[in-house]
């Protein structure tokens, strides 16, 4: 292609693109372009090497929060990335079900339009009006997943109670049912009584709650006769006390132990006193009441002992069973009520202290957890817990970062078996039938699988499952199983779970439990993994942090500092909330992040695109490079640390070091490529003047190759995480259809591999160096930005030969004329010699504008010197601020003392007048 030819073709494509990048202009359309040629359609046939990934179902009723925005940027970054390095990829999506968020939802809805409750309608009504609901307000989050761009497989999309997922759910229970790792008992269960449902740890939040401890004595009022003083901040529970435990070294209860004491409230029920490691000697009174059916602690104690363990409240957490007046009254109420018959017997001692503590809640309600001892179906979990231990100590499945292993392992080497019924209606019902009773009370029990049909009579268990349940079964359910799939043979198991980390528990743990299960019982479905063990759900597990606001604040309602990411989207775009999110995302850490970052990201996409626009604008395009002796040493550097970002990004990415990655990826194309090989490239792209020599117009030739092959690298590198000005700009440079589809770069593209040239880097590096002193000399000098300067510079003893031209056209330095008086000077040291640099600034600075201007600038840095002193000198502030901002503070001190220092050191080289 001709020099005129590549200007035009160059222009042509700049006049394409819009004035400025605006992205709402852009994103929608761009998306569904990409969805219609099927760029994201998985193909289980093809024989390229296969990559997967499984979205983590986020739940029907959800919208995109931060978290989900952070957790998708980065699957997608890792997903796009593979495309382009021509991998078969399959990062397939879907949604769960949210048992009790969505049961909640859709009630309150009829509650509040139809005034009636989920009993008006019956079973079956209420889960057809669900699924009305589902299929008219469940696409919420979908929506927003395209708007930010993820690049899923919407062919595949699945649903927690599609049919294929309900399959293998009733597989893997009946599997488990048949191997005697699921049973029914009773068992101390967290319970919701607003949802009237057992409900799982995750969905217990902790609040600080204002009480009161109550101290109650059992026993004789007499003192010198048998008694013992316990405290409580619930003194309703004493109604279900049949124990008080005391530690056995305690001397002071010692000859207590076996007593058994009248309960002051109840005929029914005797006081005994036991002796227990568990108690605390220095804690109170050294001695605990024990209610076995409803605190976590006792129920333990309760196993160790053999106690009885009478359930005092109903599934709405009011006072039940206990034969006395309470009967009937809430928690609350009961609260008082006890309290005051114990005053009236003289049983409450000491005075009523006012007590704070922490009280778990139901995080879908609201209202206090009950612990309450219920029936419910279990899983016994030690050896699928063993077996997911077994796979990350053997290396089948590999935690990123590493230090998260000790969580894991703290966690599946202590795991209780789990409770997976819900007192629910909307969800996978557990296929357990009940036969009729036989004269004896008694009813046989049936476990009926998908293809298996209920005996006549039998009556179905009226408790659905655990929303964790099917979504332990994701990675694999979703494609199929327990049918042999293309799908399972190509992408099974999964590449790479990625996930936040405070999920690990509850998610993780039992995806990998459920995954080693049907390895176990199935390879000839899911494959053999390694060395002959159970085959893991997926071979890398990345967590990431949790999304916090700037003050490292958990993002709360009640705090009112939650950001939501499509308000970003709206203001600053996709790929400038993606960036502000991969940017911060370091392992295991978390992100504090504001408005701040998405303003800096979109600052970075409106930089590229005038970057690029303007590259286009000179001719830049992509073609084949000459040999490495025709190109400058400008040139020979911007493509050797091209090649250094693209072999450091390669790394990064590979080792999940997200922040690492798109940090080097932002200063290399801001602080080396646009702030100075583009202005480089300025003083080497062809001269339109007729006396340009060949020499200058072939340099200019090269120049626009270089720059158009940089660019194009860059672009390439950073689609992953800010896809569509990427494929705006990358399209628009090389002509091509897409870049989602482009070919991830190699040193080919760059410096076709060959060393990296140190000679022609230490010039380039000491032009820079040089040109930044002279800037700065000039801005100190109060000379104007556009004022030519005459400067004496020796270019050979600098070892700069050939820099001579670059430097002095950017540094804006004339060469000295015969009348030339040195007045000002500059001595700076180079990579290998020092250089004086004489300079002629007479005439050029208004004295008494630059005294002004000095001061004015002299005033503010004082002012920032004060404010960063305040706060560092508040112990307060030093106490309960995050170290990253404490940290920010000192860095704001540091700056404001070196710009002092300066300011104040030219004002003293400043005439009087």
């Amino acid at each position: 292609m001709s020099e005129a030819t590549n200007d035009l073709v160059g222009k042509n494509r700049a006049d394409a693109l819009p004035k400025s990048w605006e992205p709402q202009d852009h994103e929608s359309t761009l998306y569904e372009k990409w969805v219609d040629k099927g760029y994201f359609t998985a193909d289980p046939a093809s024989d390229k090497p296969a990559y997967s990934i499984m979205l983590p179902p986020p739940n029907v009723t959800g919208q995109l929060h931060m978290g989900h925005a952070l957790d998708h940027t980065l699957m997608d970054s890792l997903v796009r990335r593979k495309r382009m390095q021509g991998y078969e990829v399959l990062w397939l999506p879907g949604m769960d079900h949210a048992g009790i968020a969505t049961q909640t939802k859709v009630e309150a809805k009829l509650k509040a339009e139809e005034g009636k409750d989920r009993y008006d309608y019956g079973r079956e009504e209420f889960i057809d009006r669900v699924w009305e609901w589902k299929q008219q307000y469940g696409g919420t989050i979908t929506t927003q997943m395209r708007a930010i761009g993820d690049s899923v497989d919407w062919s595949r999309e699945r649903f927690t109670l599609d049919d294929g997922l309900s399959k293998a759910v009733q597989t893997i229970f009946k599997q488990l049912y048949d191997q005697g790792m699921v049973y029914r008992d009773y068992r101390l269960v967290n319970w919701s009584p607003v949802l009237e449902t057992a409900v799982s740890d995750i969905e217990v939040v902790y609040k600080d709650v204002e009480g009161e401890f109550v101290s109650i004595r059992y026993g004789s009022l007499d003192d010198d006769a048998p008694h013992l003083v316990v405290a409580t901040t619930r003194v309703e529970t004493m109604l279900g006390d049949v124990a008080i435990a005391v530690h056995p070294d305690d001397e002071r209860y010692a000859h207590l132990i076996g007593e058994e004491f009248d309960h002051p409230l109840r005929d029914d029920l005797t006081v005994k006193v036991i002796a227990d490691d568990y108690v605390d000697m220095e804690l109170g009174t050294g001695a605990v009441k024990i209610t076995p059916a409803h605190d976590p602690n006792d129920y333990e104690m309760g196993l160790r002992h053999n106690l009885d363990m009478p359930i005092i409240m109903d599934e709405q957490a009011r006072i039940a069973n206990t034969g006395t007046r309470f009967d009937g009254l809430s928690r609350e109420e009961a609260r008082v009520a006890v309290r005051e018959a114990l005053a009236e017997q003289g049983r409450i001692v000491k005075e009523i202290r006012p007590y704070v503590h922490s009280v778990g809640h139901s995080e879908r309600s609201g209202e206090p957890i009950e612990p309450r001892l219920s029936l419910q179906w279990f899983v016994k979990v030690d050896e699928m817990a063993k077996m997911s231990g077994d796979a990350v100590r053997n290396g089948d499945t590999v935690i990123h970062p590493q230090s998260m292993e000790k969580r894991y392992f703290d966690w599946v080497d202590n795991m209780h078996d789990w409770t997976i019924s819900r007192q629910l209606w909307w969800g996978h019902r557990i296929p357990i039938w009940y036969g009729p009773e036989d004269e004896n009370g008694e009813r046989d029990v049936v476990c009926v699988g998908p293809d298996e049909e209920a005996p006549a009579g039998y009556e179905q268990d009226p408790d659905v499952l655990d929303t964790w349940f099917s979504s332990a079964l994701w990675p694999f359910s979703t494609m199929g199983w327990p049918e042999k799939t293309p799908e399972l043979d190509k992408f099974y198991p999964t590449s790479v779970l990625v996930t936040a980390y405070d999920i690990l528990f509850f998610w993780v743990a039992r995806m990998m439990m459920f995954g080693t299960f049907a390895g176990k019982f199935t390879p000839e479905i899911l494959g053999e993994g390694k060395g002959g063990r159970p085959q893991v759900p997926f071979t890398d597990l990345y967590l990431h942090g949790l999304v916090r606001d700037e003050k490292g604040r958990k993002m709360s309602k009640s705090l009112g500092n939650g950001i939501d990411p499509m308000d970003w989207v709206g203001r600053f775009g996709a790929d400038a909330l993606r960036f502000a999110l991969a940017r911060g995302a370091n392992p295991g850490v978390d992100l504090p992040i504001g408005d701040d970052h998405a303003v800096a990201a979109r600052n970075f996409a409106t930089k590229l695109y005038n970057a690029t626009k303007f590259a286009l604008m000179n001719g830049a395009g992509v073609g084949e490079l000459p040999q490495r002796q025709a190109l400058t040493d400008a040139d020979r550097w911007i493509l050797d640390r091209a090649e250094e970002l693209r072999k450091r990004v390669d790394a990064y990415l590979d080792d999940y070091q997200f922040a690492k990655a798109n940090e080097a990826l932002y200063h290399f194309a801001w602080d080396e490529l646009c702030d100075w090989y583009l202005e480089i490239a300025k003083t080497q792209i062809p001269r339109t003047d007729a006396d340009a020599s060949a020499e200058e117009q072939q340099r200019g030739r090269t120049t626009q190759i270089v720059l158009g092959r940089v660019l194009d690298v860059v672009l390439r590198v950073l689609h992953p995480t800010m896809p569509f000005i990427t494929e705006v700009l990358w399209t628009a440079l090389t002509g091509e259809e897409t870049v989602t589809t482009a070919a991830w770069p190699t040193a080919d593209d760059t410096n076709g591999g060959v060393e990296t040239d140190l000679d022609a880097r230490r010039r380039v590096e000491d032009s820079i160096k040089l040109i930044t002193e002279l800037r700065r000399f000039r801005a100190d000098q109060g000379v104007k930005p556009s004022q030519k300067v005459p400067a004496r510079l020796d270019f050979a003893s600098a070892d700069l030969a050939g820099q001579e031209d670059m430097v002095r056209q950017i540094a804006r330095v004339e060469a000295p004329g015969e009348d030339f008086a040195a007045s000002a000077s500059i001595e700076m040291r180079l990579s290998q010699v020092n250089l004086d640099v004489a300079l002629d600034t007479s005439g050029t600075v208004d004295v008494a504008a630059e005294r002004k201007r000095l001061e004015k600038e002299l005033a503010a840095a004082q002012k920032e010197l004060d404010t960063t002193g305040a706060k560092l000198s508040n112990e307060q502030f030093l106490t309960n601020a995050p170290e990253q901002v404490v940290e920010k503070i000192k860095v704001r001190q540091k700056v404001a003392q070196e710009e002092f220092e300066r300011v104040t050191a030219r004002l003293e080289t400043l005439p009087e007048k």
